[in-house]
């Protein structure tokens, strides 16, 4: 299992939390490749993993809050968290060109940063192994390495298969609960249309949650229904995180099946629900953690 990092902590609560509108599509958008992909801003974690990935690093001049990894990224220049972003916070770096995962935003922000000089390509994203796949070849394009892309689609989308394939004969599904967080006894989980939801599928578990999209706060009774047998969660740092004790110590948590169990999985939130080239190995660890020697190879 991965070691969480403070930056990963707070990027991952970050990502999960945000709510998005997608945006209208510019020219630069409908083209799909930047003229000169050189001095480009990448706006999402993922984002920044793919070129990486792509060996194409050298044209990054700046990332957002949520790009973590790899540890170099660090060194880039940080222009805000991708769902805050101002117009003066990302073109203070000059780029070339801003390469942004879908739901970059505010708004506002967005349809300055469209009518500005500086060329901006939206990258699609779904919570699934095509979804993955679909942002490697628009990155890939973008930056005009489409072969290379095309070369660590097919890499990364057969390893996400042989991930899944661990849990292919698993009988006993695991109704998982992701908490998003627990403080103050109010209970924020996932329900559809979310990263953990999607991670929690690929692992083959079943969301112990049904009925909505997004996060919300639970009710009492909504967690009784769920059932969980395990509790999935970020990794703890600090403030940031709800702790194990304060979790299982919850009432209601306790009457779970995951509760009387004491059963909470912790993983870095980045590398869980990046939904980047790492997802083939999230989903393999969530498996294993989940379902043990029944799928551990």
């Amino acid at each position: 299992m991965k070691i969480f990092s403070r930056f990963a902590a707070r990027a991952a609560m970050l990502l999960c939390m945000a709510a998005f509108t997608p945006l209208a599509a510019t020219s630069a958008e409908i083209d799909g490749k930047f003229e000169d992909p050189t001095r480009i801003a990448a706006i999402g974690g993922s984002i920044t993993e793919i070129v990486f990935a792509l060996g194409e690093q050298d044209r990054l001049i700046a990332r957002d809050t949520t790009s973590v990894f790899p540890p170099e990224a660090l060194e880039l220049p940080d222009v805000g968290y991708m769902r805050q972003l101002s117009p003066e916070g990302v073109l203070s770096v000059n780029p070339g060109g801003i390469l942004a995962l879908e739901g970059s935003g505010p708004k506002e922000t967005i349809d300055v940063l469209k009518k500005a000089s500086v060329p901006y390509i939206e990258v699609p994203e779904t919570f699934d192994r095509e979804g993955i796949i679909r942002k490697i070849e628009v990155v890939g394009k973008a930056l005009g390495v489409g072969q290379k892309a095309d070369a660590l689609a097919a890499e990364v989308g057969a390893k996400i298969d042989e991930a899944k394939a661990l849990t292919g004969n698993v009988k006993d599904r695991k109704r998982v609960l992701f908490i998003l967080s627990a403080q103050g006894g109010k209970i924020m989980a996932s329900g559809a249309d979310t990263a953990a939801n999607g991670i929690i599928e690929l692992a083959g578990a079943m969301n112990a949650i049904e009925g909505y999209s997004g996060y919300k706060q639970l009710t009492e009774e909504a967690i009784v229904d769920a059932r969980p047998d395990v509790i999935l969660m970020m990794g703890q740092i600090g403030g940031h995180q709800s702790g194990d004790d304060e979790v299982l110590g919850n009432p209601i948590i306790a009457t779970t099946p995951a509760g009387k169990a004491r059963r909470v999985v912790r993983m870095d939130g980045a590398y869980m629900l990046g939904f980047g080239p790492r997802t083939a190995d999230a989903v393999r660890d969530v498996a294993v953690a989940l379902y043990g020697k029944e799928v551990a190879d």
